[in-house]
């Protein structure tokens, strides 16, 4: 946890990114080939970190908490299991039966402590969160959602700006029942399809009364450059920083 809190700051904003540091898919182990990049995995808590150091050093005006979960998805006797019931931090419980849907579940209590402990005026997260995020959008384009119309077309002129691409993509009612679980709370990886989609429908469950001041950016496909492109080179790339630095005083 850090923060950026200037004297003058009315508004308050929490940022999240989550961080597996290194993600095998755990009992549910990925192929090599899909392995060989999850160092990429903590892309998004990277990005918060960075724009959290970045408002200190261009002293903006608004007030920051930031959260870096940290975790690495391995096999071991204490791995969990598909089939296993987690309970998260303030007490909902998820049925998961894929080990390889990590990151949501260390995303789900970095939020519900937010909401519950820090009292925000609105919570922001950044994730590396599914392969859908690039089957929907491509490898250049992060998938963002959020139930507030104002916060997602302010993200979305910022990230235009910043030269960072972002789409919305919906949060449909109708799919709410895929996370119906028979012996939790909520089911974590809905088999339905609509991967990002339903990933962001679990995550929501855990705002509490700050659902309507939330905004989810998947951004596995743009966390990583395949080759140079543009202004980036091969590699980690970093998204999400710029937008954010373009955003976050808007806020104010």
């Amino acid at each position: 946890e850090l923060s950026w809190a200037p004297e003058n700051a009315t508004t308050h904003v929490v940022l999240v990114g989550k961080g597996i540091t290194f993600d095998t898919g755990g009992i549910s182990i990925k192929p090599r080939e899909a392995m060989v990049l999850m160092r990429k995995d903590m892309g998004g808590a990277a990005a918060v970190v960075a724009a959290t150091l970045g408002a200190a050093a261009l002293h903006l005006p608004v007030r920051i908490t930031t959260l870096a979960p940290l975790a690495e998805n391995m096999v071991s006797g204490s791995a969990f299991r598909p089939g296993d019931v987690v309970r998260h931090y303030g007490g909902l419980t998820s049925e998961t039966t894929n080990s390889d849907a990590e990151g949501r579940l260390v995303l789900a209590d970095a939020l519900a402590y937010a909401v519950g402990e820090l009292r925000p005026d609105l919570v922001v997260d950044l994730a590396t969160l599914t392969g859908a995020n690039a089957v929907a959008l491509g490898k250049h384009t992060g998938a963002l959602y959020s139930d507030d119309d104002a916060l997602a077309e302010g993200f979305l002129a910022a990230s235009r700006a910043a030269g960072e691409r972002a789409w919305r993509l919906p949060l449909p009612a109708d799919y709410v029942p895929y996370l119906r679980s028979d012996i939790a709370d909520l089911y974590s990886a809905p088999v339905q399809g609509a991967g990002s989609v339903t990933a962001a429908l679990f995550l929501r469950e855990f705002l509490g009364d700050l659902r309507e001041r939330w905004l989810h950016v998947d951004m596995s496909a743009p966390s990583w450059a395949y080759g140079d492109q543009d202004e980036l080179v091969s590699g980690a790339t970093g998204w999400g920083v710029r937008s954010l630095l373009r955003w976050l005083p808007d806020l104010a």
